[in-house]
């Protein structure tokens, strides 16, 4: 299944993922979708998009997804949006989307 491969890009250090976020949902789920249009993973986080709850709670959850550290986790892009751009270093295209399909399964 290739239905991530566009919200995906490898980069220098690792990849970047694009992703259509929901806060406040009743549970955090992910990869919950992708959007065609936007070429992005939807991510549902139950935290509150207050006080930086919610981009702790992606990193929590993308770190977790794709068996890497916290600390490899970045967001890039959209700090204050539904629409994210993150950064997740040591890592392979191919292995973030084997993990995602793992992780949609």
């Amino acid at each position: 299944m290739d239905t991530y491969t566009d919200a995906v890009a490898e980069t220098s250090h690792g990849v970047t993922v694009t992703l259509d976020v929901t806060a406040g949902a009743k549970r955090s789920s992910f990869p919950a979708g992708y959007n065609e249009w936007r070429k992005s993973i939807k991510c549902q986080i139950a935290a509150p998009a207050v006080g930086g709850k919610a981009n702790r709670a992606i990193t929590d959850l993308l770190a977790e997804t794709f068996h890497v550290p916290r600390a490899d986790v970045t967001i890039i892009a959209g700090n204050t949006s539904s629409s994210k751009t993150v950064a997740i270093a040591g890592i392979s295209k191919s292995h973030a989307l084997t993990c995602l399909n793992a992780a949609a399964a």
